[in-house]
């Protein structure tokens, strides 16, 4: 089955309009995502680091299809602000390293606290440690490293860390903690003391900062903001239809091809909240189908989801005039 951006691809192909041209480039553009952030809670870490993993990050929150809003503790008014934009969206609780010293680990604990946060904004929230996403070692650290490996230091806190007595010169340890903070030492000196090479130690930091768990979030995002994409592109061309008169428009609107790759992205939405739809391909499966979403899209549900329900029941209609 083609997706609606395959379907829209065709047409705009064979339809000299610049208006519809720009649709469909908004259409096969990669889904980009907005970082926000108060002051202080690490956003453009995140940002550097969800642009490392291949995330497309845009500076304009307005164009984003996706947002992630960096926290730290709690959500503040100002970041509920941020989440009550009608936009898919992820919560990171950045800062995850400096969570507590607690049974379990920093990451145990910031575990604990990204589940009450997500129990009072009904987002998903992932614990994070941004700035070990795109660490680059030196020689110079990996060197620090290895002298720390053959001589532990105090750290217990920063200022153990930097004001006793080491080896390792103190403005050397002061470089140390603005890139690792004391986690990504600790763990780093773990890697280079099991005989991890300076790739290896690196690559491990990066899983520690959880940026895979952000972008795998993300991902199950993804199937509503290509929905979202397909009915603003719909609504789109609805107004060119009728501000321009063009019939060929409204035909290509009104096709099966169109209707059913519509529900198509309709069906990806559900399927990725958890909801099965059947895909059986048979008259009584369609009409089944037509007439349960129909009731959905009647039901009490928001208003994204009733046309998301309807669209379904919409294409179940035409895929049984192809069987009957």
């Amino acid at each position: 089955m083609s997706t609606f951006a395959d379907v829209l691809e065709r047409f705009a192909a064979h339809t000299p309009n610049p208006l519809l041209a720009a649709v469909d480039a908004r259409m096969r553009a990669p889904l980009s995502v907005a970082v926000r952030g108060r002051r202080g809670v690490g956003r453009h870490a995140v940002a550097r680091a969800l642009a490392a993993s291949g995330m497309d990050v845009d500076v304009d929150a307005t164009r984003a299809d996706l947002q992630v809003v960096v926290v730290a503790e709690v959500a503040t008014p100002e970041d509920r602000q941020w989440l009550s934009a009608d936009v898919p969206t992820v919560v990171v609780l950045n800062k995850a390293d400096l969570s507590g010293r607690v049974p379990g680990g920093a990451l145990a604990s910031a575990a604990r606290i990204a589940a009450g946060i997500a129990a009072n904004v009904a987002h998903p929230v992932v614990p994070m440690i941004a700035h070990l996403a795109t660490v680059q070692l030196d020689d110079e650290m990996v060197a620090a490293l290895r002298t720390l490996a053959d001589n532990p230091a105090d750290m217990t806190s920063v200022d153990a860390f930097v004001g006793t007595d080491h080896p390792l010169p103190a403005p050397v340890r002061h470089r140390m903690l603005a890139l690792l903070d004391r986690f990504g030492v600790a763990h780093a000196v773990l890697g280079i003391c099991s005989g991890a090479d300076p790739a290896a130690v690196a690559r491990t930091l990066r899983e520690l900062s959880q940026t895979e768990r952000v972008v795998e979030r993300l991902n199950r995002a993804a199937p509503e903001a290509r929905y979202r994409r397909v009915c603003a592109a719909v609504d789109t061309l609805h107004r060119l239809s009728v501000e321009t008169r063009d019939e060929t428009v409204a035909e290509f609107l009104a096709c099966d091809e169109v209707v059913v790759a519509v529900m198509a992205a309709a069906v990806d939405l559900w399927e990725a909240s958890g909801l099965r739809v059947d895909a059986a391909d048979d008259a009584q499966a369609h009409v089944h189908r037509a007439v349960q979403w129909r009731g959905f899209a009647d039901g009490p549900l928001n208003a994204l989801h009733r046309r998301c329900a309807a669209d379904i029941s919409r294409g179940s209609l035409r895929l049984l005039g192809r069987v009957r």
